[in-house]
């Protein structure tokens, strides 16, 4: 063989059989290694496996780390992802955006008609309301006691016979104690023609005697325990704050309020009960005007936006009053189109 890279060497055994070495591959191959071994040492960068924990509680390897096979059993079967429910909140604001708050367009102008128009202060409630029930001259806590029964017996009932009922009740002795002595049914009569009167004898008697072993005979002076009291709702307790300790809690809603309210246009959206008609006024209305509403907006519904067949052509508001439209129209009077406020 004449290649460069095998040079035979033949060698004779005693047994006859000849050998040979391939010398020259040999030597070559161990002068290679040598110098492999002589070369700089090479660094080898090892990449460490990362871990990152995603939302579902399985580990989730780094993007750049090599995929391994999963060769642990799987005893309950395929994993299922957990579903996520996505709420939003409409109420969140982007950083640095302003939204506007919701109020109605000619809430001021309306306001100053009824101002206008209660300026004579002439309504049953002006001489009749909660305000007018008590004794002056009675101690703090007797005074207080008796605007709570005032707003207790005014529920479904008109001024004029809370007042007259009231008169019956100071004339026997309005204070806790009275209350406490006098019999459910005798209490009844004097109370009597009042909106369920058999009902508000009972919660009188109740609330007595919870003012008597909890709250040493005054009314209690939030509307948290007001509204633990028989028979007392958020607009006698938000009334009472008002009245009995001179504090404005809230706005208190009638039957007057929420229709007035709703009427003109003074909610976002229209309401069917009076606690939301409260919620929803005091959501935009200026605190400073929560004691003038109900004083302004019942006078006003007493007197000119009645229940039925409100007089709307006496009304400042007539003009800019969404529901004036919807009324009979023998209600309007005649105005020229060249007719402004």
């Amino acid at each position: 063989m004449t290649s460069p890279y095998f040079t035979h060497s033949s060698v004779w055994t005693r047994s006859g059989i000849r050998r040979t070495r391939l010398s020259a591959f040999g030597s070559k191959l161990k002068h290679k290694h040598t110098n492999e071994d002589t070369r700089p040492p090479v660094t080898l960068k090892v990449e460490t496996e990362e871990t990152i924990i995603c939302e579902y509680g399985s580990p989730t390897p780094h993007p750049h780390a090599t995929a391994q096979p999963n060769t642990q059993p799987n005893p309950s079967g395929p994993s299922r992802r957990r579903h996520l429910k996505i709420e939003y909140d409409e109420r969140a604001e982007e950083p640095g955006v302003k939204t506007e708050r919701w109020e109605p367009p000619d809430w001021k102008r309306q306001l100053a008609h009824i101002r206008e128009m209660r300026r004579s202060r002439d309504a049953p409630v002006d001489h009749m309301g909660a305000k007018t029930c008590y004794d002056v001259g009675a101690s703090g806590p007797v005074r207080r006691f008796q605007v709570l029964v005032s707003l207790m017996l005014s529920s479904q009932t008109k001024d004029e016979v809370t007042a007259a009922a009231m008169q019956r009740l100071r004339a026997r002795g309005c204070t806790v104690e009275h209350i406490l002595k006098t019999d459910e049914e005798t209490l009844g009569k004097l109370i009597y023609p009042v909106g369920f009167w058999r009902t508000k004898a009972k919660y009188l008697k109740k609330t007595s005697l919870m003012l008597k072993q909890e709250f040493s005979g005054d009314i209690p002076d939030s509307v948290e325990g007001l509204l633990r009291l028989a028979g007392v709702g958020p607009k006698m307790a938000h009334l009472a704050m008002d009245i009995a300790w001179d504090q404005v809690s809230g706005i208190g809603v009638d039957t007057h309020v929420h229709r007035i309210a709703n009427r003109l246009g003074l909610l976002k959206k229209p309401t069917k009960s009076p606690e939301k008609t409260r919620k929803a006024l005091e959501d935009w209305l200026p605190r400073e005007l929560w004691r003038d509403i109900n004083w302004l907006l019942v006078g006003f519904g007493q007197q000119t936006c009645l229940p039925v067949n409100p007089l709307c052509s006496m009304c400042l508001n007539r003009h800019c009053c969404p529901s004036a439209r919807n009324t009979s129209p023998s209600m309007h009077s005649p105005r020229s189109p060249s007719t402004t406020l």
